[in-house]
């Protein structure tokens, strides 16, 4: 048995890709989706056209559900890890397998910590999946799962492939991670625009912000011997420049990266629309943290932070492009 820890976007499209090919797949989440899911079943688009469908999903709010699981995938918001550890603590057996899908760097280090008897991996998701409807979850942004190499996985490759989803065994998954959080930084300057991802990235002002964002962190990185992975065959030291092309040229040149549906969001979008936390303490503010490890400081996250949660108490979330980045150069 398969248990999708923390019911959001992430873990009902993954797990109901899993569970349309076959996977018995038992999910934990909150009541609203437990709802949703009872009177529509699951429904997973994605931007290439593909649909499947779980008509009768097995949901739970007790984490008693996932007693005797062979595989947990936490996909629970990254403030909610500890909590989600100690439920799971006495439920899963020695031999269990976790993966932690979650945004941020450090999620699986406090996984381990908590449940010593079982095999804690870090995993990435490299897509974007927003609720589009009554159980209706739509991947909108193209890219695969990742997982630290180990050869506990190998019972659970069959299960992904039958799903069609690519899940890479990876023997550098902190450098994947950083590349991750490299692009994520994103996802604030998406929330205060208000704009879909591929309109918000089409235009440079916009750009610029993300590139500011993302030079801190590369120095952090540097600060950390963290050495971020390639993204489609390109050096992520080199993204602050890509991104600060003009529009014609960026367009041409990040054409995989703009391979999106035009209606994709951030999460931290969607979690501003619902009106829950976001995540940007654990994104930009992540930057921040690691800066401030090594005595240096990551000024443009922080105030793209301050923002987040600025906007997270009614405050503004349609910036245009360049009052946001003469708002981020006057905080560097």
């Amino acid at each position: 048995m398969i248990c999708v820890f923390g019911a959001g976007s992430i873990g009902c499209y993954v797990g109901g890709r899993l569970a349309a090919a076959g996977a018995e797949v038992v999910f934990v989440g909150r009541q609203r989706i437990i709802g949703e899911a009872a009177s529509h079943g699951l429904t997973l688009t994605d931007l290439h056209g593909s649909e499947s469908r779980v008509d009768a999903p097995r949901f739970a709010t007790s984490p008693t559900a996932a007693a005797g699981a062979e595989l947990v995938l936490v996909t629970v918001k990254s403030a909610a890890t500890a909590a989600a550890a100690e439920a799971l603590a006495p439920q899963l057996e020695p031999g269990a397998v976790v993966i932690s899908f979650q945004n941020g760097l450090r999620n699986a280090d406090v996984l381990r910590e908590r449940l010593p008897q079982v095999t804690v991996l870090p995993g990435t998701v490299a897509f974007n999946v927003v609720h589009s409807g009554p159980a209706r979850f739509h991947q909108g942004t193209a890219g695969g799962l990742g997982v630290q190499s180990h050869p506990a996985l190998d019972s659970f490759g069959p299960a992904f492939a039958r799903a069609g989803l690519t899940l890479a065994d990876e023997a550098d998954l902190q450098g994947v991670q950083a590349t991750k959080l490299l692009l994520n930084l994103n996802n604030a300057v998406n929330a205060l625009s208000g704009l879909p991802l591929k309109t918000e990235l089409s235009q440079r002002a916009y750009r610029r912000c993300l590139a500011l964002a993302q030079r801190e962190a590369l120095a952090a990185y540097r600060a950390g011997d963290i050495h971020p992975a390639k993204t489609a065959g390109l050096d992520p030291r080199l993204l602050p420049a890509l991104l600060g092309l003009p529009d014609a040229l960026f367009t041409r040149a990040a054409a995989t990266m703009l391979a999106m549906d035009p209606l994709a969001r951030s999460s931290t979008w969607e979690d501003l629309e619902a009106g829950r936390p976001t995540e940007v303490d654990y994104l930009n503010g992540e930057i921040v943290a690691l800066a401030a490890e090594h005595g240096a400081a990551a000024p443009v996250n922080e105030r793209l932070t301050a923002l987040v949660h600025a906007a997270e108490a009614g405050g503004r979330r349609d910036w245009s492009g360049p009052e946001l980045l003469a708002e981020l150069r006057r905080a560097a």
